[in-house]
């Protein structure tokens, strides 16, 4: 049976939503991912859609696909869409890669989106951050604390759960969508962030994708690339050949030894 969200959590977060933009326009931190898409959904069925704007932080560790994907969901939705360009690679403590590296990310975007809210028309601005993110410590999450963004899905109990049966109800195509990260996710910490590294990884993994290959991460590390597979992955890793190909797709991107991995495992 499909899950379904209760109306009542619905109207929980449009009454977050409409009481964080007081009467003016908000602007939803938008990645394309279910979370983000959920907040932009609500905000424009609450708000109307001339009162939202999607934005879009873009850097050197977002990927081309996620942020094509970002623009068409926008359009999709009929919503502004505004790209802003983020200058985190400039900050030495995020290039430094420590446990902190979101914190800075995010406090990068929020102070663009700050300087840009004239210019936009905003009054404030809501992130997908939801339930679940409370059991994990997540210093993006405290970079919008610390600004006072909104997160109607967190202050209002939603789990992904909810968030993928509200996406479902609605019609909208990423309902299924990966949870993902950034492509700095996949440097370890402590190894510096580098332009060149981020591409590395994502010609690596857009590679895999064309290959056939749904939820797979490719782990930075040096010249070695560790690829996580899920359970799908898995088995078509197991096909005649499938190693060497991902191996010879692998070392077109940089890398020069492979270790395969099952997602989630050492």
């Amino acid at each position: 049976m499909t899950a379904t969200i209760a109306p009542s959590r619905i109207l929980d977060a449009v009454r977050v939503i409409e009481g964080a933009a007081d009467g003016g326009r908000l602007a939803v931190a938008f990645s394309g991912g279910v979370d983000s898409t959920a907040v932009l959904a609500l905000a424009i069925q609450s708000l109307g859609v001339e009162r939202v704007v999607a934005v879009t932080a873009d850097s050197p560790s977002l990927p081309r696909a996620d942020l094509d994907e970002a623009r068409a969901l926008a359009e999709r939705l009929g919503v502004e869409w505004v790209k802003v360009e983020t200058s985190e690679m400039e900050d030495e403590r995020y290039v430094a890669n420590d446990a902190n590296r979101c914190f800075y990310c995010k406090g990068e975007l929020f102070r663009v989106v700050a300087a840009r809210k004239s210019g936009l028309g905003v009054s404030a601005v809501a992130t997908g951050a939801i339930a679940d993110d409370l059991s994990d410590d997540r210093p993006g999450e405290r970079a919008g604390r610390e600004v006072g963004v909104a997160t109607p899905l967190q202050d209002t109990g939603w789990t992904k759960e909810d968030v993928r049966a509200f996406l479902r109800a609605e019609g909208l195509p990423n309902a299924e969508k990966p949870q993902a990260a950034c492509l700095a996710s996949r440097i370890p910490h402590g190894t510096a962030v580098t332009v060149e590294a981020l591409a590395s990884v994502e010609r690596a993994e857009a590679a895999l994708r064309r290959r056939g290959y749904g939820l797979v991460r490719v782990r930075h590390l040096g010249s070695t690339a560790r690829v996580e597979f899920d359970a799908q992955g898995w088995a078509l890793l197991e096909g005649d050949g499938e190693r060497a190909a991902v191996a010879a797709e692998l070392a077109t991107a940089g890398f020069g030894d492979v270790a395969f991995s099952r997602y989630g495992r050492p």
